[in-house]
């Protein structure tokens, strides 16, 4: 896993998972 995936995909902390998943995608 990444450090910080969040950095990595560009999203915040405190993106909900939606979010999170769309910029996985």
């Amino acid at each position: 896993m990444a450090k910080d995936f969040y950095e990595i995909l560009g999203v915040s902390r405190n993106a909900d998972d939606v979010e999170i998943k769309k910029a996985y995608r």
